[in-house]
C-alpha cells in the first residue's frame, strides 16, 4: 500500500529542529569520536574505537557481515491472519527455558508481503545480530522480523501524497499482536521482550512503546523517521537512539528533539550521535556497537 518511494519522503519531511533548545533542557549525549557536540552521556556505554568512518570501525563492519552471512536462513518464514496477513520470519534458539524475545522493525527498504526484504539491505544487521553464535551463547533469544507494506505508524491514504496522523500504527497493532500469540506459543521471558527498529521502523519504536507502555524491557531506536510520536511515550522504558549528523534523509532533529523532550519528561534514554555519517551508514555502526547486546539483554521490564 506504500511505496518505499513515499515511505522516504514521509521519512525527509521532518521540520529542523532546535539544537539551542534541546541543549537548554539539559539534553546529553554519547558522542562518537569527532562528533561536533561536546557533553557526553556517562551513562552510556563504551562505544567502539575509532571514528564512525576510521578503518577501525569498517572492519568491524565487514566482520560482522562475514561472520553473519547465512543466518538469514535459520528463520522460519510465518504469517498473521488479522485485518490482513502479515508475513514475518522467526528465529527459534535452540536453548531452552523462558528465554527473551526480540522484535526487529525493518526500514522502507522491506516494505511489501515477500517476506524475504525485512531480512535484508540494511535490515541484516539488526535481524543478524542476535543470531551471532557468540551472542546466542551469552543471550538465547527468539528473534521475531515482521514485515509491512503500509508501513509502521498510522497515515491517512486517502490523501495524496499520505500524511502521518496520531495514534496507533496498524503496522505496529499487527506486529504486536504476532508478538501477543508468540508469547502464547512458545516460552517467552514475559520480562525480557524487546524492540529496535531502523529507519521507518525506528518511527515504528517510537510508536509501540507509545500505545504499549511498560511492557518493552527496552527499545533500540536508529534514525526514527517523522511521525507524531514525540518521544515521551513510556519514560521508564530504557532506551538507546542512534543517529547520524549527516543524515540526509531523517534530520538528526528527529533523534535530538524526542531525546530532549524525553528527558524534560524525566526520561532517562541513551544517545548516540555519529559524527560525519549518513542515513545508511547509522544502522552498521549501531548494531556492530560490541556493548548493544549486553546493554539490551541487561535491561528487564519492572
Amino acid at each position: 500500500m506504500i511505496t518505499r518511494r513515499e515511505a522516504v519522503r514521509l521519512l525527509g519531511s521532518a521540520s529542523a529542529g532546535a539544537w539551542f533548545a534541546a541543549a537548554q533542557i539539559g539534553l546529553n549525549y554519547s558522542i562518537a569520536p569527532n562528533a561536533s557536540a561536546s557533553v557526553k552521556d556517562t551513562k552510556t556505554p563504551p562505544l567502539a574505537p575509532g571514528a564512525p568512518t576510521s578503518p577501525e570501525r569498517m572492519a568491524l563492519i565487514e566482520a560482522f557481515k562475514k561472520r553473519s552471512e547465512g543466518l538469514e536462513k535459520k528463520f522460519e518464514a510465518r504469517t498473521h491472519k488479522s485485518d490482513w496477513e502479515m508475513p514475518y520470519r522467526l528465529f527459534r534458539p535452540e536453548a531452552a527455558g523462558k528465554l527473551p524475545l526480540v522484535v526487529y522493525l525493518h526500514g522502507s527498504g522491506g516494505l511489501g508481503d515477500d517476506n524475504l526484504k525485512q531480512l535484508a539491505f540494511g535490515n541484516i544487521f539488526g535481524t543478524r545480530v542476535w543470531l551471532l553464535p557468540e551472542n546466542q551463547k551469552r543471550f538465547p533469544c527468539y528473534v521475531l522480523a515482521p514485515q509491512t507494506d503500509r508501513g509502521w505508524i498510522r497515515y491517512d491514504f486517502s490523501q495524496q501524497p499520505a500524511q502521518e496522523l496520531p495514534g496507533f500504527g496498524d503496522g505496529a497493532r499487527l506486529a504486536l499482536e504476532i508478538v501477543d500469540a508468540l508469547r502464547r506459543e512458545f516460552s517467552v521471558d514475559e520480562r525480557r521482550i524487546y524492540v529496535a527498529g531502523n529507519s521507518m521502523g525506528g518511527a515504528g519504536v517510537w510508536n509501540m512503546i507509545a500505545n504499549r507502555p511498560h511492557f518493552f524491557a527496552a527499545a533500540v531506536v536508529c534514525c526514527g523517521g517523522v511521525s507524531p510520536d514525540d518521544g515521551t511515550g513510556s519514560i521508564d522504558t530504557p532506551l538507546w537512539d542512534f543517529h547520524g549528523d549527516s543524515d540526509e534523509i531523517v534530520p538528526v532533529s528527529s533523534s535530538r528533539d524526542r531525546i530532549a523532550a524525553r528527558r524534560k519528561a524525566g526520561g532517562h534514554p541513551l544517545y548516540t550521535e555519529y559524527a560525519g555519517v549518513d542515513h545508511d551508514g547509522v544502522v552498521k555502526l549501531a548494531f556492530t556497537e560490541p556493548a548493544l547486546p549486553k546493554w539490551v539483554f541487561s535491561q528487564r521490564r519492572g
